[in-house]
C-alpha cells in the first residue's frame, strides 16, 4: 500500500520537485519550500506538502510557529525494492534491443 501511495504522490511534477528540494536538505520549513515556487500560492504548497506527507514521504514537526519537512526514505526504500523485480526483465528487453540495433549496422 505504500508503493501506491507513494506513486500517487510522485505522479504531479510540484510534488517530485519538493521531494528533490528536501533530499538536498536535511528540513526546511513550509515557507521556505514555498518561496521555491513563486508561480503557486501558499496554500497551493501546502496541500502538495500535505499530500506527500500523508503519503509517507514527507515527516513535519514543529517548531514554534514553523512546521518543519524532511524527507522520509522509508517509502522511496520500498518502492525501489518493488522495482527492482522489474529491473532485470527491462535490462534483458534493453540488451535484446541493443544487440539487434547492432546486428543491423
Amino acid at each position: 500500500m505504500i508503493v501506491v501511495k507513494a506513486f500517487a504522490a510522485l505522479a504531479d511534477p510540484t510534488r517530485q520537485q519538493i521531494v528533490e528540494l528536501l533530499a538536498s536538505t536535511p528540513e526546511l520549513p513550509a515557507g521556505k519550500i514555498a518561496e521555491s515556487f513563486p508561480s503557486m500560492t501558499r496554500a497551493a504548497v501546502s496541500r502538495h506538502l500535505r499530500t506527500l506527507e500523508d503519503s509517507g514521504l514527507l515527516a513535519v514537526r514543529t517548531r514554534a510557529q514553523q512546521r518543519l519537512y524532511r524527507l522520509n526514505p522509508e517509502p522511496l526504500d520500498e518502492l525501489d525494492r518493488w522495482l527492482e523485480r522489474y529491473r532485470g526483465m527491462w535490462t534483458r528487453k534493453i540488451g535484446a534491443l541493443k544487440d539487434r540495433l547492432e546486428s543491423r549496422s
